[in-house]
């Protein structure tokens, strides 16, 4: 299979304080745009470990990641570019620790906001994705699952392995 078709994993947060969401405004092709906290899986580490490091980045937040909110699947294409990706993203609610205000947001990110559920639903032609509000509407709804479905072998920890050559 030369083409072999592999979504992007990527994780993301979905934080609740005092009924409001951490949210981050990013700017985007396509413009400013609303997100969860989310990124990309990293080499090296498990979707527990890259909630936690995205939040921190894109929020300034510590947050330890205790339950799984849901799993999705979807595809998205920039108005501007056109560019077509589908993405796998893990979704994780838990406890949020320390806001390092002096801490520099990742590139792209312009702040972190938080709204109410109503506020979200409001600024849906912001939002990033459609899985923005999907998530936080399954965390409203009560949907939770153990953490601990997501297993990680210890061999992702290592560094690549490097081929023998004759």
């Amino acid at each position: 299979m030369p083409n072999r078709w592999k979504p992007n994993v990527t994780v993301a947060a979905v934080i609740e304080r005092g009924g409001s969401f951490l949210l981050v405004e990013e700017d985007t092709a396509d413009g400013l745009r609303l997100n969860t906290p989310a990124g990309h899986l990293d080499p090296g580490e498990d979707p527990i470990q890259a909630c936690a490091r995205e939040t921190l980045e894109e929020a300034a937040y510590d947050f330890q990641p205790t339950e799984l909110v849901g799993i999705y699947l979807n595809r998205f294409a920039t108005s501007r570019t056109r560019s077509d990706v589908t993405y796998l993203r893990f979704t994780f609610t838990g406890r949020l620790g320390l806001h390092h205000a002096e801490r520099q947001l990742d590139t792209g990110i312009v702040r972190a906001v938080w709204l109410t559920a109503d506020e979200v639903r409001a600024s849906r032609e912001r939002h990033r994705s459609p899985i923005v509000l999907t998530c936080i509407e399954d965390y409203l709804a009560g949907q939770r699952f153990p953490i601990d479905l997501i297993r990680a072998h210890t061999s992702i920890y290592q560094p690549p392995a490097t081929a023998i050559r004759p």
